[in-house]
């Protein structure tokens, strides 16, 4: 799913088999688009409404999840106007990052494993790749 946060798209995807709840991976990729500049302060994130037809789950489950995200004050609520990246930078726990990168890290292995990419090919590919 790709929604528009000020003027970058910006895509959030669900994976039922991550093991979070769904509440907690909408915050985590929120969190991550502030981290790496894809979201910006004043950007508008999407309505509660838009974003649980586009992930096609709960509206609670984004209200749960937009409403962690301002009591950490990544976001903030302007009544009547919409959901908005605060000032405030998340901060990133150590042991969360890590767990992070090990799970991208062991689904893309397995992904190339499923593929027939070999584990001495993974880091030529990886280098070759271009931005």
């Amino acid at each position: 799913m790709t929604s528009t946060i000020g003027d970058q798209d910006f895509s959030i995807s669900l994976d039922p088999a991550n093991g979070a709840p769904m509440y907690r991976q909408i915050i985590q990729q929120i969190e991550y688009a502030v981290l790496s500049g894809r979201a910006k302060t004043g950007d508008r994130l999407p309505t509660i409404r838009s974003l649980a037809v586009d992930l096609k789950i709960n509206p609670n489950t984004i209200v749960r999840a937009y409403g962690e995200l301002e009591i950490r004050g990544i976001v903030e609520t302007r009544t009547g106007s919409g959901t908005y990246i605060s000032g405030k930078m998340p901060d990133p726990e150590d042991g969360e990052r890590e767990r992070r990168i090990q799970e991208v890290l062991g689904r893309f292995q397995r992904e190339m494993r499923d593929l027939g990419v070999a584990k001495s090919e993974l880091v030529g590919l990886v280098s070759s790749m271009e931005e």
